[in-house]
């Protein structure tokens, strides 16, 4: 049974490239509604989906600017709707304190930490620490009351190669895996290649590979070729509007 939704609305890696927005998503149950990572341009392409007074919370999964920087403008907007209910925002450490908003009314900040789990309606969120550099933490979702064995929606965030989806949960339905460049760049960030993505997910015994966080330089017909060829079936390139069911 299909738990819900996850609209793309941004997945350019590190910097937006022309008419693109950086990583943002959106996670929708049966009735709770995710905003995940927060990127640039990914705010205006929210209100193209629903209206941001339904965001019942906020993901942050570390901080990077190309992964959270449209909070200060959600946090602006909250400010001028007079609410006495402040949005829910959840982050690593370190990172509320990069915002102008950190002390305002209108965001309710609750720090991360790895393993945690978190209850957001009928969804419940499940953090993991990645290899990428400041604190990083995968997460993965599933429905509040959901029998043993039901797939998870699972997403990366960042990472280098030295972390598994694996510690997110199984099975995974689902995953949504930063692939930032091709092979030839493996070993100078701390980042996957499509065919790292790919192996990590096959080792993982994922069900559906989409990737995401390609840098705007990259092509994406050689990075989803040799995610392919590592994950053994087809992959998908996540695109701004993309919707997939979970």
């Amino acid at each position: 049974m299909s738990a819900g939704t996850l609209t793309v609305l941004g997945c350019d890696g590190s910097f937006a490239g022309p008419g693109g927005a950086a990583s943002g998503y959106l996670v929708q149950g049966a009735s709770t509604t995710v905003w995940l990572d927060a990127g640039p341009g990914t705010f205006a392409r929210l209100q193209e989906v629903c209206s941001p007074g339904t965001i019942d919370a906020v993901v942050l999964t570390h901080e990077h600017p190309d992964h959270w920087t449209d909070v200060e403008s959600f946090a602006v907007w909250a400010r001028m709707q007079r609410r006495t209910e402040p949005f829910l925002v959840l982050a690593p450490p370190g990172l509320r304190e990069r915002s102008y908003f950190g002390g305002d009314r209108s965001l309710r900040w609750v720090e991360l930490q790895s393993s945690l789990e978190v209850e957001v309606k009928d969804l419940r969120c499940r953090f993991s620490a990645t290899d990428h550099g400041p604190p990083t933490l995968a997460v993965a979702f599933e429905r509040v009351g959901s029998r043993p064995g039901e797939a998870i929606l699972a997403y990366s965030a960042d990472t280098g190669p030295d972390w598994t989806p694996a510690e997110l949960g199984d099975p995974i339905g689902t995953l949504l895996c930063e692939a930032t460049y091709t092979e030839a760049y493996e070993g100078r960030f701390k980042h996957l290649s499509g065919r790292q993505a790919g192996a990590l997910a096959r080792e993982a015994g994922v069900a559906e590979l989409v990737v995401t966080h390609r840098w705007p330089t990259i092509g994406a017909e050689d990075l989803v070729s040799e995610a392919e060829r590592a994950f053994g079936r087809p992959v998908r390139q996540a695109a701004p509007g993309m919707v997939l069911g979970w």
